[in-house]
């Protein structure tokens, strides 16, 4: 039986090799808003969806962070890279902070967009009674998606972010990665890491605030950066996304190693499935 392979998008042709991860209510299609404008002569992006979300929506699985990571550095083995950087927003955060404890000498940089710490991010009661419903709930969705981003958006934005979130996302699936981001904590595999690695906050979001960063990501990581972005909630890609891509793509590039990748840096063939496909943003 042939092995599970993330659906994924390549963009860009650059020698840096990225692999992006989406959060928890979105696939790849969450990464849209920045895709015009990426460096692609730099940098070559894999941009996933997750087991259980666009077009692994059907994909069984445990749905678990540590799953994830295995199946991003599987692609990156079937994509020829060796050595690449990773980006997670939220919950893919915490995906890319697996990878790195699985593999630390294949991660070149590492980036979290609001970023869910390694410890995990256990809810009060009341929350988790929001966040647990949310998978069959879309109301829920549009109220953390509405509080995450500081109460500020266009009703419009909200609505469309929650259909897509809605359309493109098993709601199975998403109560089990629930479960793994918010309650599995491996802080310790990552404690004192020395790759490079950058956290972007957002001033509007009062969940996975800057003060939560310094407390968890700066403190675990030996060679670490935090920028936040002031007028960004939760969801940067979409609320302030040129200057999103400033920030990250700064980061990336100031890696030393102009070969990092290695191995000439293949395109992984036919194992993509087209570019920027997402239906909306989110």
């Amino acid at each position: 039986m042939a092995s599970f392979v993330l659906p994924h998008a390549l963009h860009g042709t650059g020698s840096h090799k990225v692999i992006a991860v989406h959060g928890w209510f979105s696939d790849r299609s969450a990464f849209d808003p920045v895709l015009p404008d990426l460096d692609r002569d730099a940098f070559q992006y894999a941009v996933v969806d997750l087991r259980g979300y666009g077009e692994a929506r059907g994909a069984a699985g445990a749905y678990t962070t540590g799953e994830g990571a295995g199946d991003v550095l599987s692609l990156a083995d079937r994509l020829g890279w060796h050595r690449f950087s990773v980006v997670g927003h939220s919950m893919g955060a915490g995906v890319a902070q697996r990878v790195l404890a699985a593999a630390p000498q294949r991660v070149r940089r590492l980036v979290g967009i609001s970023p869910v710490p390694a410890s995990g991010l256990p809810l009060p009661p009341e929350q988790w009674e929001l966040f647990s419903s949310a998978a069959h709930a879309p109301e829920n969705r549009r109220a953390i998606i509405d509080f995450t981003s500081g109460g500020c958006r266009p009703d419009a934005w909200l609505d469309r972010m929650v259909r897509h979130s809605v359309a493109c996302s098993d709601p199975t699936a998403v109560r089990a990665w629930l479960d793994s981001w918010s309650g599995e904590g491996f802080a310790a595999e990552v404690d004192g890491s020395a790759v490079p690695a950058l956290a972007v906050t957002g001033t509007l979001d009062p969940a996975l605030t800057a003060e939560l960063t310094r407390r968890t990501w700066m403190r675990w990581y030996a060679n670490s950066e935090l920028i936040e972005l002031v007028s960004a909630g939760h969801y940067a890609m979409d609320e302030t996304p040129l200057e999103l891509i400033r920030v990250v793509e700064d980061f990336l590039r100031a890696d030393g190693d102009a070969n990092g990748d290695g191995d000439g840096g293949g395109n992984g063939g036919g194992d993509g499935n087209g570019g920027g496909d997402g239906p909306d943003a989110g």
